[in-house]
């Protein structure tokens, strides 16, 4: 275990080191670590393959060879995605809220670093790249334990964005990645509250609950992806059937792929829509009316209205009004992401008010809910809580808030 306790006091260090550094001295290290992915994409793509093949000879599923796989185009988004974020505005010391009392004490919230980032996380290693430009973007130290399934992209990475650091002049402590897929080692990381000031879980629902029973730090995650759309009465067909294809089938092992289709029992082009997704490979299992609409669909179990197959499946359902999708969605929803498709603004309307989820669209596919996406240029993960971050979490959702006072000599009395 001390090999845990050396890495996590060398994290407390270099995160004491950022605090005293520039926005631009940061941002400058994000642009060599991009440079250093584009350079060194040869040795990344042939440890990345001795992962791949290792999950094929193990027999896992296409969904989750394609989360593990890294090919040129994917390298090229991860450094793309780091040369985004070091563009944005620097979130350390953003004035949040300020004022100047009546005796002329002057008062103001600034955004600081959390200090030190543990992030726990399976299959994709484009999280080592992500995690590590938002958490010197935001002036954080970064912890990364990865999956067994992602060892040796996971350490290359590790490696190539560690010396970019220690190039641009910072510890390269900023960024570690833990050189053991041991559970007993992750395990003790989550005890250590001295050192790390939170943890951040991305990966199945298994990694999740245990991350979230044992961390004795404050954990910030999402649990399933639930994810549903619902299609209205007067939805555009065209839109229908290319927004539920996109959701479901575009890359169905995501957390914000579409698992639920709700479907209003008078919009008169639902064959189609099941038609399209079938066509496109999903299998379909749906309620009584569902199944009475196309012979291929299956009959839906109570469990599958909660279950998040990360796969080719969708289950489906016809409802009669916005009021019943709204509330099988707060029956089922895990507070990721929902759409409604339709052209009643009003209905739109109600939807977005009602759903009680981190990301609510409106004419949209679900796939969108994404860091990248929303411009923050990747994110460390989706949030479903409520404190202190909310959705798709970029650099500033590194921050929180600290008063400065300043004052004259003003005493209480």
């Amino acid at each position: 275990m001390g090999e845990v306790m050396a890495l996590c006091r060398a994290a407390k260090d270099a995160s004491a080191r950022l605090l005293g550094t520039r926005g631009e001295v940061r941002s400058a290290v994000l642009r060599s670590v991009a440079q250093a992915l584009r350079a060194q994409a040869t040795e990344i793509l042939r440890e990345n393959d001795r992962d791949v093949e290792a999950a094929r000879v193990g027999g896992e599923n296409a969904a989750f060879i394609d989360r593990l796989t890294l090919n040129p185009k994917r390298i090229e988004d991860m450094a793309r995605g780091v040369e985004e974020i070091a563009l944005q505005p620097d979130p350390v010391g953003e004035v949040a809220w300020s004022t100047v009392r009546p005796d002329g004490l002057s008062i103001r919230q600034e955004r600081v670093p959390i200090g030190v980032v543990c992030v726990i996380f399976e299959s994709r290693p484009n999280v080592v790249t992500d995690i590590a430009a938002l958490c010197l973007k935001s002036g954080n130290a970064a912890i990364l334990r990865g999956g067994k399934e992602a060892f040796h992209s996971n350490q290359i990475l590790g490696r190539i964005v560690s010396g970019a650091i220690a190039q641009g002049g910072l510890p390269p402590a900023c960024v570690q990645v833990l050189a053991s897929t041991d559970r007993a080692l992750m395990d003790e990381l989550l005890k250590q509250k001295d050192h790390i000031d939170m943890v951040v879980p991305r990966g199945g629902e298994g990694l999740i609950r245990h991350v979230t029973e044992h961390s004795l730090i404050p954990v910030v995650k999402h649990d399933k992806g639930v994810c549903h759309t619902y299609i209205d009465a007067n939805a555009d067909g065209d839109m229908a059937v290319a927004v539920s294809v996109n959701a479901k089938v575009q890359r169905p092992g995501t957390c914000n792929a579409l698992e639920t289709l709700l479907i209003h029992r008078e919009f008169p082009q639902a064959r189609r829509v099941l038609e399209a997704l079938h066509k496109a490979g999903v299998e379909i299992r749906g309620d009584a009316d569902i199944q009475a609409l196309a012979p291929f669909v299956k009959p839906a179990s109570d469990a599958d209205w909660d279950t998040e197959y990360l796969d080719l499946i969708l289950s489906a359902k016809q409802v009669g009004d916005l009021d019943e999708a709204i509330e099988f969605i707060r029956a089922h929803g895990t507070g990721h992401s929902e759409a409604i498709l339709t052209r009643d603004y009003e209905n739109a309307r109600r939807f977005r008010q009602r759903v009680d989820a981190a990301c609510v669209f409106t004419n949209a596919s679900t796939r969108l809910a994404d860091g990248s996406v929303f411009g923050l240029g990747a994110e460390v993960g989706i949030s479903t809580q409520k404190l202190h971050a909310r959705g798709p979490m970029g650099a500033r959702d590194l921050t929180c808030l600290k008063y400065i006072i300043e004052g004259s000599g003003q005493i209480r009395t």
